[in-house]
């Protein structure tokens, strides 16, 4: 370790993260920055073999740390591990992320440098099979996810959010941490307060976390649905957090439905509203990158699923 080189302490939420779980506590294990004090893991209970696997890693690692997270939220796991970190700087890790060898050593520079109280870089969504790869292509597209830069880069600088984050553990601490009553978006709503503590977010695309995304339309659809849903529990928390990328999927969902209902009790022409839609996922669709025609049929299918799916968790989500 450098002299007066700052520590670090690990933080990941487990669940049901059995296949990934090895490949992303090795991407910790690798990192070049000498002062990774531990990682702490917040592990809830998990109807795979998660358990046998955080177990073993355990037992030949000597900085992991087990939590036990009987409640099974993210937030909660997330601020069990916190509580008993000991480092300068708390790095959240998920089961589904690889990070690249540097990301912590440049990750402690960037918010040493801009003074910041979180700092995050790039999601950059990778898959294996065939539908993971085309979801990973919509995730990083604009028009699958908006203008969240975190989502497929630009420059550095302030934001209002970033993906995962190497948080100031005595910021963190003194905002009480992730609010344990969201089920998702608690990153989101953390960064909120951090702003308006007059703390910066900090956006560096150098920082680069690789990530896995879901295996299955339906995997999706539950994720994003979530994401809606508990989009709005944020906004009702900070209504003035409110964007207007966040507004879009479900002014989809209403202008579908006015659309049919218009069809259907005055004129066809209410069918324009959802055959425009349709057009422009077909458009978007064919010019992404993928070559193979089968990528594209996905696409077609995966767009719509992201968008409807934000929305109906935001408009009916319970």
């Amino acid at each position: 370790m450098e002299k007066n080189e700052p520590s670090v302490s690990v933080i990941m939420p487990v669940k049901d993260d059995g296949e990934n779980l090895r490949i992303s506590i090795a991407s910790v294990l690798k990192q070049n920055y000498a002062a990774v004090n531990e990682i702490i893991l917040g592990v809830a209970p998990s109807s795979d073999d998660t358990h046998e696997i955080v177990n073993e890693l355990e037992a030949t690692e000597p900085r992991i740390k087990v939590i036990q997270n009987p409640l099974g939220k993210t937030a909660s796991a997330l601020n069990a591990a916190a509580s008993v970190a000991t480092g300068d700087y708390l790095v959240r890790v998920d089961a589904h992320c690889r990070l690249e060898k540097d990301y912590i050593q440049q990750a402690i520079r960037t918010i040493i440098r801009t003074d910041a109280a979180n700092v995050g870089g790039i999601q950059k969504a990778e898959g294996e099979s065939n539908i993971e790869r085309s979801i990973a292509t919509a995730m990083t597209s604009r028009f699958g996810v908006g203008n969240s830069k975190f989502h497929y880069g630009g420059q550095e600088g302030p934001s209002d959010t970033v993906y995962l984050g190497v948080y100031n553990a005595g910021i963190f601490r003194k905002l009480g941490g992730f609010n344990e009553t969201l089920v998702r978006n608690q990153d989101y709503e953390l960064n909120i307060r951090i702003r308006e503590s007059g703390n910066l977010v900090w956006f560096d695309p150098n920082l680069v976390v690789r990530y896995r995304p879901r295996s299955s339309i339906k995997a999706l659809f539950l994720q994003y649905f979530q994401y809606g849903r508990w989009k709005r529990s944020v906004l009702k928390l900070h209504p003035t957090s409110l964007r207007i990328r966040q507004l879009m999927p479900p002014l989809l969902i209403i202008g579908i439905l006015f659309g049919i209902v218009v069809s259907v009790f005055f004129s066809l022409l209410g069918l324009l509203i959802p055959c425009f839609y349709l057009g422009t996922i077909a458009i978007a669709s064919l010019i992404q990158k993928p070559r193979r025609a089968t990528d594209k049929l996905f696409l077609m299918l995966i767009f719509p699923t992201m968008h409807i799916a934000w929305g109906l968790g935001f408009l009916f989500g319970k």
